[in-house]
């Protein structure tokens, strides 16, 4: 009886050592606007826990700082990084980052947005001629705001100033006076016009000025790895992104997964319960017409140089 129980033993101690592994860590830079969103659910669910994964997120003021962690391996994963950014860091290092996840927006699935100052006589993008405006901050925010403008008839320069600030910033700039509209994002834009600071002008200005159709998907920020993560880590990216997937699904069906817009985004509470979601969308689920409308935005932004050469978007899309 005592061997059979010492057999019994050394045959589960295996099994007790593999549940009691520590989990693998992650580092994860991440970007605060309601697109982090399925990061802070999958966190605040224990779906990484369950997972076997232990994130350690930083905050990044600007995404080409995500990019820069990004290259020197102080970042593995990102939570939403501008599609602009990804395009221009593969164009030139290839597999710098590869989405497994993307942000879809429009005038439905609510992300940027042009807005104006309280008591403004602006109905339209193109009564802004003549104005200060403040955008969300890095290249690619800034290229989407002047593609938007320039489809409005409106050139930077001769028309309108552009000035990016950190979306911290932007509830206060708009305060204060110093501009007269902003391209910002959310939940920045909903907390500014709850505050008297902003009114909404346009939302969804991507798909219904760059892509050309209100409802076309605006793909312009995803979550992703590094290329070397995921080539020497692939189990752990594997388990990451599932997470990640869980994640978003539980945000489609369950709408107090909205409380995490105000435990970490500082949204306040009734707004989160109403604030309009982007479309967050695994790279395995994207149509045909998605990956079309992902492929134009970025072409788009190789013929302002935002881009630096044109490349293909499956180049940096993983289906995990």
């Amino acid at each position: 009886m005592h061997r059979r129980a010492l057999l019994l033993g050394s045959l589960a101690s295996p099994f007790v050592i593999g549940s009691a592994r520590a989990a693998d860590a992650v580092k994860v830079a991440t970007f605060d606007a309601a697109s982090t969103l399925p990061y802070f659910v999958a966190l605040t669910r224990g779906f990484f826990a369950d997972a076997g994964i232990a994130p350690q997120g930083t905050p990044l003021a600007t995404h080409p700082l995500i990019v820069q962690a990004l290259v020197s391996g102080d970042a593995e994963a990102c939570t939403n990084l501008v599609t602009l950014e990804a395009a221009n860091i593969n164009s030139r290092r290839a597999n710098t980052v590869l989405f497994f996840s993307v942000n879809g927006q429009n005038a439905e699935h609510r992300m940027e947005q042009f807005v104006v100052k309280p008591g403004s006589s602006a109905k339209a993008l193109a009564d802004l001629k003549g104005a200060r405006i403040l955008s969300a901050p890095g290249p690619g925010n800034m290229a989407a705001a002047r593609g938007v403008l320039s489809a409005a008839g409106l050139q930077e320069g001769r028309d309108y100033t552009l000035v990016e600030q950190p979306m911290g910033m932007h509830v206060g700039a708009m305060q204060s006076g110093q501009f007269d509209a902003a391209y910002t994002l959310e939940p920045v834009a909903t907390i500014g016009e709850r505050a008297g600071a902003m009114q909404r002008l346009e939302a969804g200005v991507i798909a219904t000025h760059m892509l050309g159709r209100r409802d076309a998907k605006a793909f312009a920020s995803g979550a992703g790895f590094s290329g070397r993560f995921l080539e020497s880590r692939p189990d752990v990216a594997r388990r990451y992104a599932e997470a990640w997937g869980r994640a978003v699904q539980a945000i489609r069906t369950d709408p107090t997964t909205r409380q995490v817009l105000t435990s970490h985004l500082n949204t306040p509470a009734e707004l989160a319960a109403v604030m309009p979601l982007q479309a967050f969308t695994l790279v395995k689920e994207l149509t045909a017409q998605d990956r079309a409308d992902m492929q134009r935005f970025v072409d788009l932004a190789v013929q302002q140089g935002v881009v630096r050469e044109r490349i293909e978007v499956d180049r940096f899309l993983r289906a995990l």
